[in-house]
């Protein structure tokens, strides 16, 4: 198990209390991402995108686990998750390029993961996208809840060429979640 990312700046009592602190979704892409260390590091991964980085955590975690010289993009909507992502960054001794927009809008992307509350209004505008962004030997994660319909999510991005698996499921309270882990058919 790789560590976790030092972000203790993040959540309701650091400088950046407005900005999405780690729980228990970012532990299971977190999980789910370690499993998967071996594929991410012989894809020679040389371009990684994150949609809501939030704190930084998981590019952070991405970034040290792959430990290759790739380029680290991570988009958030909220100016404050760019600057904390920076922080997370620069505390762990990596490099990630925050942006601020909404969404993505970019090509050629080896590993992208993304989040989502109660409904899907974020996840659906994303994936037509995705496809798109994957290179042939892309990966891309996304954390769902039961709510989201997973099954139904694996079937739309099969519609869109890519083929999906459930990578880890566990419940967090009164959650149900699941972290899909997609690629190129």
């Amino acid at each position: 198990m790789f560590p976790t990312p030092w972000y203790e700046h993040a959540g309701p009592q650091g400088p950046f209390s407005e900005v999405y602190e780690p729980a228990e979704d970012t532990f299971l892409l977190l999980d789910a991402l370690d499993q998967d260390a071996g594929k991410l590091r012989s894809a020679n991964i040389e371009i990684c995108l994150e949609v809501g980085s939030g704190s930084g955590v998981i590019s952070t975690f991405v970034a040290s686990l792959i430990e290759s010289k790739a380029f680290y993009i991570c988009t958030d909507i909220n100016p404050a998750a760019g600057l904390c992502t920076v922080e997370t960054a620069i505390r762990n001794k990596v490099d990630i390029q925050p942006i601020i927009t909404d969404l993505v809008e970019s090509h050629g992307i080896e590993a992208a993961w993304a989040g989502g509350k109660n409904g899907r209004e974020v996840m659906d505008r994303l994936f037509p996208v995705v496809s798109d962004l994957l290179s042939t030997r892309g990966l891309f994660y996304l954390v769902t809840v039961k709510e989201n319909n997973p099954d139904e999510i694996i079937e739309i991005l099969q519609k869109y060429g890519l083929k999906g698996t459930k990578a880890i499921c566990r419940r967090a309270g009164s959650e149900n979640l699941a972290v899909l882990r997609f690629c190129k058919s």
